[in-house]
């Protein structure tokens, strides 16, 4: 039986990817930053009816990673057949409005860490002269918006840092999938909205009340589709035998395709306009 370690995997996206690997014959692992977490994920997974094991990583940390592989590598037999790098975090708010530690954080997170695993990963699906690594993005990662630039430029750079990876590997019988979903009912939009909701309401932002404006059309466009959606299009990445460089998912590909195709300044003007940043500049936010 392939084994497939899916990061991130105790809720959201993460969680629908390991029940659809699973439910599809697959050996899951699924990994989790805490004790606390397990419980819950090994929970979900006995409501819907099906097995993981689970493996407890933070991509954050170097030493995490470390001995999470060589857990993994005795449960598989020598390292996993395929890795889904799905673990991430969100951070909302215009690029000057977030700190230096933030940034850093939201990219130690979403492109260090999925790096971090690719390269304990990689050594035994070289051996083996096959293996899969799906890194899980975001349509964030092809067109950014405003409130959403740091979030994006992590999943611009794990575009960048999949693409690269792809094609050194190819010739080890190593495929390389990128899934690019668009908004899903996960844990990250309520967080998001949390954070945008801070950000309005407290301390001296030049964009408080476009903070405002951005949260009423988030809330304007839930509920959002489920994650399983998304999870299948991973399923399809793990599974075919000849998996697309790209799985593009969500509401949202419309748009991001048809902006590729018409002049900046019109999808500058459509998100600007959703965000509460055209017009006049309020009295008193020009500092």
């Amino acid at each position: 039986m392939r084994s497939v370690v899916v990061t991130g995997a105790n809720s959201g996206i993460g969680r629908a990817a390991v029940i659809a690997l699973a439910r599809s014959g697959l050996d899951v692992i699924g990994t989790v930053r805490t004790e606390e977490k397990a419980g819950e994920f090994t929970a979900s997974l006995r409501d819907a009816d099906v097995s993981a094991r689970t493996v407890l990583l933070d991509v954050a940390d170097p030493k995490s990673c470390e001995a999470a592989f060589a857990e993994i590598d005795e449960l598989t037999a020598g390292g996993p057949w395929a890795v889904v790098n799905n673990a991430g975090v969100q951070l909302m708010g215009a690029v000057e409005d977030v700190t230096d530690d933030e940034a850093r954080h939201i990219l130690e997170v979403n492109l260090l860490g999925a790096a971090r695993v690719c390269r304990w990963a990689l050594p035994a699906m070289r051996r083996r002269g096959a293996g899969r690594i799906v890194n899980v993005t975001s349509l964030a990662g092809l067109m950014a918006a405003p409130f959403n630039g740091w979030y994006a430029a992590s999943k611009h750079g794990l575009e960048a840092l999949s693409d690269s990876l792809r094609m050194e590997n190819a010739r080890f019988g190593v495929r390389v999938s990128l899934v690019e979903p668009g908004y899903y009912e996960t844990r990250m939009i309520p967080l998001g909205a949390g954070r945008l909701m801070r950000l309005a309401t407290e301390g001296d932002s030049s964009h408080q009340n476009a903070y405002v404006v951005a949260l009423g059309g988030l809330a304007r466009r839930r509920p959002f589709p489920p994650a399983e959606e998304a999870a299948d299009a991973i399923r399809r990445a793990v599974g075919e035998r000849r998996p697309a460089a790209r799985y593009r998912v969500g509401r949202e590909t419309l748009f991001v395709r048809a902006a590729r195709c018409v002049p900046s300044a019109l999808t500058d003007g459509l998100l600007r306009r959703a965000a509460g940043l055209y017009g006049p500049v309020p009295p008193g936010l020009g500092g």
